[in-house]
């Protein structure tokens, strides 16, 4: 099965190649563009499933290359940008963007708006099956947990950190990694609170949080979900 491709056009190289090494990890291809010119170059000769687009960048904005690109092309493009406020949504759904993400966003919210907009576009049919350990499952697809077959309520952070986890099984996790993936890579988030939502985790769903079968924590690297077959 042949990789979607993904061009990250972003002249932040560095939160470009964290992007690119994330959605790699799902199964995606990627490239990269710093400006509208070589978006424009990579675009005449290759093929790109969706596109993600910065608004400042040097030269041309991205509006303005979404207004050039909407003449050619219907490929999906999400806007991502620091500017927030409501003109510049607007301006960005009115240059052809079918999507709009605020920075700093979390690794985990961009993959899921990504994913979404995949399937809508291309009609993906295949589900992601729960992931179950023990006595507790895990639906990515709904944002459903249950323990025991009873549901269980979690903050929005608190399930992107667990599905992190469910995404990286039986893998040490750094807390710099963590952080990144689910506040996004450039909150200013401190590690105390990343320790806080793994003590709130356990106490939801260990029988024992004191001593956790399963969120466990990794000396000198970070936490990692254990299961064991």
């Amino acid at each position: 099965m042949n990789k979607k491709r993904i061009l990250i056009i972003d002249d932040d190289e560095d939160l470009s190649l964290i992007i690119s090494d994330m959605l790699e990890s799902y199964g995606y291809s990627v490239a990269c563009a710093v400006n509208c010119d070589a978006a424009f170059e990579m675009l005449s000769e290759d093929t790109y499933h969706l596109i993600l687009l910065d608004i400042n960048l040097p030269g041309d904005s991205g509006f303005e290359m979404c207004r050039e690109l909407r003449t050619v092309s219907t490929v999906p493009v999400i806007f991502a940008s620091a500017r927030t406020n409501e003109d510049d949504r607007i301006t960005g759904f009115d240059a052809g963007g079918d999507d709009y993400i605020p920075k700093p966003y979390s690794m985990k919210e961009l993959l899921s708006r990504i994913n979404a907009l995949m399937r809508r576009t291309y009609g993906f049919t295949e589900q992601e099956k729960p992931v179950t350990f023990g006595n507790i499952s895990v639906d990515t697809v709904s944002r459903r947990v249950t323990k025991n077959g009873e549901p269980v309520s979690l903050s929005l952070r608190e399930f992107d950190l667990l599905a992190c986890f469910c995404e990286n099984i039986n893998t040490a996790m750094s807390k710099e990694k963590l952080l990144s993936q689910v506040w996004g890579a450039f909150s200013a988030v401190e590690p105390s609170t990343l320790a806080v939502h793994i003590r709130w985790l356990r106490e939801k769903l260990e029988d024992n949080p004191a001593k956790p079968k399963y969120i466990k924590t990794v000396f000198k690297v970070g936490y990692m979900l254990e299961v064991k077959e």
